[in-house]
């Protein structure tokens, strides 16, 4: 498997009684196939994992395999606090028809880098799905340092890393990393642009929900060598990028969302998005309408 390009974390919509929302659901996974996202996650922190009963991630992952029916690759997300339960995780993603699952660090436990190496490899090694591992160290108290991942790297079912950090020097030498085995995907909207222009293969993105089209034209752009495009248009979506960081992800995303019809808010202890932000959904979502018909019809050109 070869990751590359514009990838979506999807949100997971809900109905207003706080339960799977399967019509909205299939109305996003269909939008990111006509904007022409090149990979989705189902299931990851964006789509609220943590407050999915395992019935629900089975139903939802499984909704998602059927509706994209092979035309780009499924990941699931898998990361657990626990190697076994992990690897008990990723087996049934595989059941289910993932193509490959997307493993964040072990939240709150904090592993050593031996114990993350010892982690991954327990996972790849049991062999169920191809592994992309997930360094977001602002949410799970621990960070995959690069020498850890050049440990894991030559593993055969151990196929990329998306990066959230946003240190130029931390990209850098993960670019080291590259190979036709192993993919870097930054896993950070406000410095994807940067990343893929210095070499990274793509993006694992949170505002290409509400912007699929404009992702993707950024990833044609900054992975195609035209860097000036691609600073232009990336620095014309960082009024989006801003809003999407007022509170907590997702948050903002799922207000947008609610904007466009897809989803009736979050879980506890996720709240809505608060008043003191409501005043900027509108303005961005049309900034959001302008871009994505601009590039509706850069795409098509």
């Amino acid at each position: 498997m070869r990751l590359s390009g514009s990838i979506t974390a999807l949100a997971t919509p809900f109905t207003a009684t706080g339960e799977i929302d399967f019509d909205a659901w299939h109305r996003l996974l269909d939008a990111q196939l006509d904007g022409g996202t090149q990979a989705i996650v189902v299931a990851g922190s964006t789509g609220e994992a943590a407050a999915l009963f395992d019935a629900e991630f089975d139903a939802l992952l499984r909704s998602a395999v059927e509706r994209i029916a092979g035309r780009i690759p499924v990941l699931a997300g898998t990361g657990l606090s626990n190697t076994a339960k992990t690897i008990e995780q990723t087996r049934r993603a595989a059941a289910l028809g993932a193509d490959a699952a997307l493993i964040v660090t072990p939240p709150y436990v904090r592993p050593t880098q031996a114990g993350l190496i010892a982690h991954y490899r327990a996972i790849a090694d049991d062999g169920a799905l191809p592994v992309v591992l997930y360094n977001v160290p602002g949410r799970t108290g621990g960070d995959l340092l690069p020498e850890t991942v050049a440990e894991l790297a030559p593993h055969p079912r151990i196929v990329g890393i998306k990066e959230a950090r946003s240190e130029p020097d931390r990209m850098a030498a993960l670019l080291q990393l590259k190979s036709d085995g192993f993919a870097i995907l930054s896993g950070d909207d406000p410095t994807a642009c940067r990343a893929m222009v210095a070499g990274a293969d793509g993006v694992i993105s949170v505002a290409s929900n509400v912007l699929p089209r404009a992702f993707r034209r950024l990833a044609d752009l900054a992975r195609g060598g035209q860097r000036d495009a691609a600073v232009a248009l990336d620095a014309r979506m960082q009024a989006a990028y801003d809003f999407l960081g007022v509170e907590p992800n997702p948050i903002p995303v799922k207000a947008l969302l609610t904007r466009q019809g897809i989803g009736h808010g979050l879980r506890l202890p996720l709240l809505p998005l608060s008043a003191a932000h409501t005043g900027s959904v509108a303005p961005i979502a049309a900034l959001i309408d302008e871009l994505e018909l601009e590039s509706r019809e850069s795409l098509v050109a």
